[in-house]
């Protein structure tokens, strides 16, 4: 493997996109997109986002849970998540609150980012009690905590000697069932360094699934304009080249190690969903346009792939890739 990049002028622009995605969220369950008890202590924002934004993030959401349901069932809660670029993502307190358990739950950030996420479970005892049981303590620092059966890290994910020791910090077992979510991740680490990451957990997991939400279709006019929102706020897309189309999302994974992949855009993950669940969200607010919420869509991806034969049938909708 070539040695990580060692200079990101774009770190400081990728952290802030955590706050942009946090906020949508926000606005998103306020309005009754979906339920979130715990967002709330992450953010406070009260700013109202534009009607495509929050179906969008609905999509993403529910398209997300969707893969973790299926790989929860699979495997019935004997497994591990680890989520990769974990932001404010309040997954681990949700599923506390369903009859789904884990073994091991592992949210892994850069360091500013799990700094605040561990101020804010700190010093809110509705987050510490979900964390803390009768037998097990807490431990915390400035930027980790470390629970019974979660653990919140700062990482950066270019560094595998890091990422290694740190997942070996939070008793991360191998060769147990493991999901990694990555939501727009993958696409600001450098192409050469995604792969080394690919590559080490395909060969460090014997049965592992990623999910990962990120942009597609990204050489027409649309998704020129994405790219150039981006950048006017210091922010590259340092891997562009694998989201150019579904094709080339599934291949990035294939090219490392991984058994298998598929993906789909997100206007099929929104169609593969329940139709009384669509028709109640679409009455929240009504879209001036919908031609641009079609191009949103048409511009982000659900990307499933598997190590082993665990996930090998994972289907979303009857359209394969």
């Amino acid at each position: 493997m070539e040695p990580p990049c060692s200079f990101h002028p774009c770190d400081e622009a990728v952290i802030a996109t955590n706050d942009d995605a946090s906020d949508c969220k926000r606005c998103a369950v306020r309005l009754g997109y979906w339920k979130d008890e715990y967002i709330g202590y992450f953010v406070r924002n009260q700013d109202r986002k534009a009607p495509e934004i929050n179906r969008g993030y609905f999509a993403r959401v529910k398209g997300v849970e969707m893969c973790v349901e299926k790989f929860l069932k699979k495997t019935n809660g004997d497994c591990q998540i680890i989520n990769l670029g974990c932001g404010f993502d309040t997954l681990y307190f949700r599923l506390r609150d369903t009859s789904h358990q884990v073994k091991n739950f592992i949210e892994l950030d850069f360091p500013t980012v799990t700094a605040r996420k561990c101020y804010t479970i700190k010093r809110n005892k509705a987050l510490l009690a979900k964390i803390h049981d009768e037998d097990g303590e807490v431990r915390l620092s400035p930027t980790d905590l470390h629970g019974p059966s979660y653990h919140l890290m700062g990482v950066d994910l270019r560094n595998l000697d890091e990422l290694d020791n740190k997942l070996q910090q939070a008793e991360v077992n191998y060769s147990l069932p493991t999901i990694f979510l990555a939501e727009c991740v993958l696409v600001y680490i450098e192409m050469q360094n995604c792969k080394n990451l690919l590559k080490w957990i395909s060969k460090k997991f014997t049965n592992a699934v990623f999910v990962n939400y990120e942009q597609v279709n990204m050489n027409d006019r649309f998704g020129e304009v994405m790219l150039n929102n981006l950048r006017s706020r210091g922010c590259s897309l340092a891997s562009v080249e694998a989201c150019v189309s579904l094709e080339t999302q599934v291949s990035r994974f294939l090219e490392c190690g991984w058994t298998g992949s598929r993906a789909w855009d997100m206007v099929q993950v929104y169609q593969s969903l329940p139709e009384a669940e669509r028709q109640r969200i679409e009455r929240i607010e009504m879209l001036d346009e919908g031609e641009l919420l079609l191009q949103l869509f048409q511009h982000y991806c659900l990307v499933v792939a598997w190590i082993g034969e665990l996930f090998q049938d994972i289907e979303i909708t009857c359209v394969n890739v």
